[in-house]
């Protein structure tokens, strides 16, 4: 009898294990760790969604959805997205997850060979979804600043390169794209005909910065003096699809909604490729949960700026903790610090010193082709940043 080993395929063996999840499991085993490793909103589904969701289930909305999603969700979306970018975003797609939506768009745009460009750092899931797709991942660096090098990205650019991924406000690092880089951004799409895929998931996270909107450089990596207060820059994501109709918007209620059980994402853009998306959906994901749509068009209509609020103070504080002991790039957006590990040791390194003292973080190999620097989520109590924070530095 064949040993059960053979019969996997060398596409599963073309992609580890994520480390978050290792460290997830870790924790598992862990007596109430300071957990800095996962990207979960501390806050729980707003209680009106929470209604509107049981509200759906009761009254039977539990069967299958259009393969696009309910149509009142979709043209929701739609407008609103318009009203937004300024002009029509196309078609609609309500995924499961943005996971869910980021392999409908690879399996939907690549074929074996294909080249896609993103940053490094980048979010895990780009390498890997590629790998299974055949694809090849071609990876940019943004070191030490992690701001876009529209020079650098031109230069990766071949005749097989067909996607360009953006991920602003980034996961694992806080920075949110300038105007200025979005539109360098799409000038590189224009001038080489690329299709982009901007994942928007922390879209709602904004909290301004110390930049320069000319430059796109940061006048400082450090916390403002104690008790100033920073205004957001913008209450509105610069978006590479304000400008470039050849873009795919990735975006979800997951991280915006505390959703995150509820698997719900949407893409937005040219009609011939989400319906190509649409297509693999139907034989993959069927469609996204029901009664949440429902709830979703709900949630839409629910502030959230208390939260938002919330992760600023929260951005500042761990900030303040962290930049006396590390290097590090102020996070603009989303809830992630990606600080520098000390000199002479590998991120692995801390990293294992970290969780020998109770405090789970996530080494920056996982997101990033260095094992230099180390992610924190910073989406927990404040007391959790504060001993979590005392805990590095005394470490460092």
């Amino acid at each position: 009898m064949r040993p059960p080993t053979e019969f996997i395929s060398r596409r599963a063996h073309g992609v580890d294990a994520s480390g978050i999840r290792k460290v997830f499991d870790l924790a598992a085993k862990m007596k109430d760790p300071i957990n800095f490793s996962i990207g979960l909103p501390d806050f729980d589904v707003p209680e009106e969604a929470k209604d509107a969701a049981i509200e759906a289930i009761r009254s039977g909305h539990n069967r299958y959805t259009p393969t696009q999603g309910i149509a009142p969700l979709r043209e929701r979306l739609r407008k609103d997205l318009t009203a937004e970018m300024g002009r029509d975003v196309g078609d609609v797609l309500i995924t499961s997850g943005v996971s869910g939506a980021l392999l409908l768009a690879i399996l939907a745009t690549i074929d074996p060979g294909d080249e896609a460009i993103f940053l490094d750092p980048y979010f895990v899931m780009y390498k890997h979804l590629l790998t299974l797709a055949g694809g090849k991942s071609v990876i940019v660096d943004s070191y030490p600043d992690f701001r876009f090098p529209a020079e650098k990205v031109e230069k990766a650019i071949t005749p097989r390169t067909k996607l360009l991924i953006l991920n602003s406000p980034s996961n694992p690092t806080g920075v949110v794209m300038t105007e200025a880089e979005v539109r360098a951004a799409v000038d590189v799409a224009n001038r080489h005909g690329l299709l982009i895929v901007s994942d928007e998931i922390y879209e709602p996270f904004l909290y301004g910065g110390l930049r320069t909107e000319d430059s796109g450089l940061s006048k400082e990596n450090v916390a403002p003096p104690s008790g100033s207060a920073l205004s957001p820059q913008s209450s509105v994501l610069p978006s590479p699809a304000r400008h470039y109709p050849n873009t795919l918007i990735l975006r979800g209620f997951s991280k915006s909604h505390a959703m995150t059980g509820w698997r719900l994402g949407c893409v937005a853009g040219p009609e011939a490729v989400v319906q190509q998306m649409a297509k693999v959906q139907q034989y993959t994901f069927v469609c996204a949960p029901s009664p949440f749509q429902h709830a979703a068009l709900k949630a839409m209509d629910l502030p959230m700026d208390a939260a938002v609020d919330s992760y600023r103070r929260k951005r500042d504080r761990v900030v303040e903790g962290l930049s006396r002991k590390f290097e590090i790039v102020k996070p603009e957006g989303a809830f992630y610090i990606f600080p520098k590990a000390p000199a002479g040791m590998t991120a692995t390194e801390f990293v294992a010193k970290a969780i020998e003292n109770n405090v789970l973080i996530i080494p920056g190999n996982v997101f990033s082709e260095r094992d230099t620097h180390f992610r924190i989520s910073y989406a927990t109590t404040d007391e959790k940043i504060a001993a979590g924070c005392e805990v590095l530095c005394s470490i460092a």
